[in-house]
């Protein structure tokens, strides 16, 4: 099995970043190959080379970062039929903030993927460019990681 995990960080201290390498240490502790990638630095003709897509951005505006976004609507839908993925996003605790996984799921899930498990919430506090994952929100994703190693692996 082999998982490619892209993403959007766009704030200074990288916070989804730090969701996504979490994600991906998670999954090599269970010995699962994982690729993690900033979403400007993958080469999207080698996706077709991994068997699940792990994608993830922060909730700006009440959506999907734009990067994420874009990257989503570039990919062809003929290729991804029935592979498995899974959406993530970092986010304010708020009812008003939105979410950018759901908003990924529904790209993904056009795409024709299959989506495996819930999305991943990692809730982020601070003001300006000072955001910070709140407290326990990276054993959040490393639990969720290790679900969809259990998930797949059956």
């Amino acid at each position: 099995m082999k998982i490619l995990i892209v993403y959007d960080s766009v704030s200074p201290r990288k916070v989804t970043a730090k969701v996504a390498e979490t994600i991906s240490d998670s999954l090599k502790e269970k010995r699962i190959e994982a690729d993690s990638f900033f979403v400007k630095d993958i080469d999207k003709s080698t996706i077709k080379n991994y068997d699940c897509l792990l994608a993830g951005a922060p909730t700006m505006a009440f959506r999907a970062s734009t990067g994420i976004i874009k990257f989503l609507n570039s990919l062809p839908k003929e290729d991804f039929s029935g592979k498995p993925a899974a959406a993530f996003s970092t986010q304010v605790r708020s009812r008003f903030s939105g979410s950018a996984a759901k908003g990924i799921e529904g790209k993904l899930k056009g795409l024709g993927f299959k989506l495996i498990t819930a999305p991943l919430i990692v809730y982020v506090e601070g003001k300006g460019n000072e955001w910070r994952l709140r407290d326990g929100e990276l054993d959040k994703a490393k639990n969720w990681a290790q679900l969809i190693a259990q998930t797949l692996s059956k």
